[in-house]
This record gives C-alpha cells, structure tokens and sequence, in this order.
C-alpha cells in the first residue's frame, strides 16, 4: 500500500466492534484528511511511516520507531497503562484517550444494579426460573444514601442519573475543595472514605485504579460499611480486595454486591464468586455502546483540528514537552 495517509486506524479492534466503521466514521468528520484502514501487519508499517496521527488500542516500538511524523497517538480505551507511554513521551508524542465514551452506558448499569438490590429483581427471576408464585420482601431507593467514588466523567454520569430518585449523594474526589455534583464531597483520605461508607446504602465505584485506589476497598472498608449496603464497581477490579469482598459477602456483612469488573479477569470458572446468590457479575460489558466509534471520532476529529493549534487536545494524558 502506497498511499500516503494523515490519520492510520491501526487493525485490532476492540469490544467486537468493526475498525472499518470507526474509520468511516473519521473519514466523515475530516473530509480534508486521508484516513487509511491498516488491515495487515505490513500495511501498518508502511502507513505510519508518514502519518501525523496513529489511532488503536495499543501501538508498539517497532511502529514507532517508523513513525518519523508521528504527533498523536489516539488511543481507543479509556486506560493507557498498557501503552508504551514513556517511549512516546521521549518522542515527543502526543498521547489521547477515549475516557467518558463509555460514561453513559456505565452510568446506566450502574443505576440497574441499585434498583436490581432495591427491587430484589434478581430474586424474582430466581423465583421465576423455579416457576414459583411467591411473595417476596422488598426495598425502595428513595431516602437512600449513595456514595460515588470518583467524580470523573463516569461518576458525575451516575450523580447525573440519580437526580429524580430522591437520594443523598456523596461524592469521593481527589481534591473535595473543586466541590462536585453530589450533596456533599469528601476526600480520599482514610477518615473521609470511611465517614462516607459508614453512611452509605450503596457505593458505587467509578475512580481510575492506580496506587492511591488499589485495595481502595479492603476489609476494613467492607466493616464499615452498613449490613444493609450494596457495592457496585464499575471501574476496575483491583480497586476492591476480592478475597475480603467474597468473605463480607459471604457473612452477610453487607447485603450485595454488583461486579462490572473483577480481581481476577476474566474471573475463573470456579472462583467463589460465580456461587454466591448475593453476588451479580457482568462480565465487563458496562461500557459497551452502538455509540463507540461515533463517540471516538468526535474525539479524534476534534483533535486532529486543534493538532498545531497550540490549544490543549481533548481527553490529553501526554503533552509532548514544549521547546
């Protein structure tokens, strides 16, 4: 392939989803561009040796040491941590991401699975898959108090969502002085997390894992946290200590847990979790939307402007040094 191309869709897709749409799509945003579909290992070298912006879930040294034009690297997750970022850096690339594409579907979920524990719906399907006709007990999600950890773009979605249900909110953020969304905004201090859980019929997890956050919600978290109370993660799994999660559940120190994501994932077929009724697991499909590559290319197209602007790029996570 020849054809000399300013924006390379590299070929692994993500989530199941066509990298051809997601091209078409950039293709409609930037009619002055040339986007070019790599769908070879080999096309993926020659392409990116001339491109200004190269957009895919990952990309490795051996493209970037071809990549002699290279100003942007777009990646298609909302996570970095598996991209070579100090290689890039040390190039003086350009590094974006796709955080809140996936906000609205998350937020969405993570609503259903409070209303799932309030309704006790996953007790009326038991009983229905039994071909039972029996009453059962129920809650209701007015009144409640629902923590969010983590007021980025997929917790101020789910405080968003809340609105109408007649609920407290408490926010968790890394610098409660900015305030927040949410009827009170505490920190991620040790004291903070644990007034907030204390009062908490359910927490909702929504903050990035990284070396503040993991083993966030440990053992002694889980103690604080009322009998009565749901935990719902919709981040990542090693935001919450598994091994301290399956004993709380199965003690009935809380009443639940709904799990997007996990510590281990994918979660073994005979991990302990799989067998415990109080347990809803989803095997990380929160996120997924038709919406994906529309919403993506909003963002890439976006940026692909503002490249030599000198205006900040959306969703930015490396800024190459400026001379």
């Amino acid at each position: 392939m020849s054809e000399n191309a300013d924006v390379v869709v590299l070929r692994e897709g993500t989530e199941g989803l066509s990298m051809e749409s997601y091209a078409d799509q950039l293709r409609e945003r930037l009619p002055d561009a040339t986007v070019a579909l790599a769908r070879t290992p080999r096309q993926e070298r020659e392409l990116v040796e001339d491109a200004r912006v190269v957009t895919g879930n990952s990309i490795d040294e051996d493209l970037l040491a071809r990549a002699k034009n290279l100003e942007l690297f777009a990646c298609t997750f909302a996570g970095t941590d598996h991209v070579p970022m100090d290689e890039l850096e040390s190039r003086g690339i350009a590094v974006t991401n796709a955080g809140g594409i996936h906000a609205p579907g998350i937020a969405e979920q993570a609503i259903g699975n409070m209303l799932v524990f309030t309704r006790r719906l996953h007790e009326g399907w038991r009983r229905k898959q039994q071909g039972q006709w029996r009453h059962f007990q129920s809650h209701e999600f007015t009144d409640s108090t629902v923590t969010v950890i983590g007021l980025g773009s997929i917790g101020q979605a789910v405080v968003q969502r809340l609105q109408g249900f007649e609920v407290e909110t408490i926010g968790i953020r890394y610098t409660p002085s900015k305030g927040g969304p949410t009827d009170e905004v505490l920190g991620f201090d040790e004291d903070d997390v644990h007034e907030s859980l204390s009062r908490s019929d359910y927490v909702v997890v929504a903050c990035p894992l990284n070396d503040l956050t993991r083993g966030l919600v440990g053992s002694e978290e889980l103690a604080t946290m009322p009998t009565d109370s749901v935990l719902v993660n919709t981040a990542r799994g090693g935001i919450v200590d598994t091994d301290a999660l399956v004993s709380a559940l199965r003690s009935n120190k809380i009443r639940g847990a709904a799990l997007d994501v996990t510590d281990p994932e994918p979660l073994p077929a005979d991990h302990p979790l799989w067998g415990l009724e109080n347990c809803l697991v989803t095997p990380h499909t929160g996120g997924h939307t038709p919406k994906h590559w529309d919403r993506l290319a909003d963002i890439v197209g976006e940026n692909v402007e503002r490249l030599g602007s000198g205006d900040e790029l959306v969703n930015q996570v490396l800024a190459p040094e400026q001379n």
